[in-house]
């Protein structure tokens, strides 16, 4: 996570994912010679395995991003455009996520997460391209 910390100087935004079967139900990562070329929310055919895991890390700009949002067809304002103002600026980044991810977002799923992290700990994320 010491990357993570420099991002000021390195980057303008960074998103982690994880290789997921169940990349329908999630956010998808296109990728592109390590660059996110593309974020799309639960796609039915998804254009890769990397899963977005709701991590994210932005610089100031992210305020100017926002204020820019439109609702979607829920109603709702989406994270995903955020992430996907920052792809159409070659400002998004990525690490792979190594070890076990899971979800949180319902009951059931929070359960398990909070039962791995007692059993297992927490994981270490790695640069892409970075040996392990």
């Amino acid at each position: 996570m010491t990357q993570w910390r420099n991002i000021r100087n390195k980057t303008r935004s960074k998103n982690p994912a994880k290789e997921s079967v169940r990349r329908s139900t999630f956010g998808v990562a296109e990728i592109h010679d390590d660059r996110v070329v593309g974020i799309e929310e639960k796609p039915s055919v998804p254009k890769s395995n990397y899963a977005v895991i709701g991590i994210y890390l932005y610089d100031a700009t992210v305020f100017q991003k926002i204020r820019r949002l439109k609702p979607s067809g829920r109603g709702e304002l989406e994270i995903t455009d955020v992430n996907n103002f920052y792809v159409e600026e070659a400002a998004m980044t990525f690490e792979t996520l190594e070890g076990w991810w899971t979800d949180a977002g319902t009951f059931e799923s929070l359960l398990r997460a909070s039962n791995l992290v007692a059993k297992t700990g927490a994981n270490k994320m790695r640069t892409q391209g970075e040996n392990a």
